[in-house]
């Protein structure tokens, strides 16, 4: 597969040091919502499952998973695009479908 060449730099950078995926997951949807598409985003995550569910996590909303970040260990990109899911914001793993989140991120009704 190929992938698009990593930037040198981020646009932004979530720090998910010592947090599960699950809680990693609720950072970084959290700390992208309402950056632009095209923002670089690089994720510090220490969790050993982070190199299979960031990537799962990309496919699932459509953002783009650039990799690991070379030279930077437990460093991995991806780029927000504009065609990306919402998702809930307690459950990062769950697309937002109309009236299924409550006002204020709730979960579903």
């Amino acid at each position: 597969m190929n992938r698009p060449p990593l930037p040198a730099e981020a646009d932004l950078t979530v720090d998910g040091t010592g947090l599960l995926c699950v809680t990693l997951l609720i950072r970084l949807r959290k700390q992208i919502d309402g950056a632009p598409a095209g923002t670089v985003v690089h994720v510090i995550a220490t969790d050993p499952a982070a190199p299979l569910d960031l990537p799962a996590w990309c496919h699932l909303t459509g953002h783009t998973y650039l990799g690991p970040v070379p030279g930077a260990q437990q460093v991995y990109a991806l780029r927000l695009t504009a065609e990306a899911l919402s998702t809930q914001p307690d459950a990062p793993w769950r697309p937002v479908r109309p009236g299924s989140v409550k006002p204020g991120g709730g979960g579903e009704l």
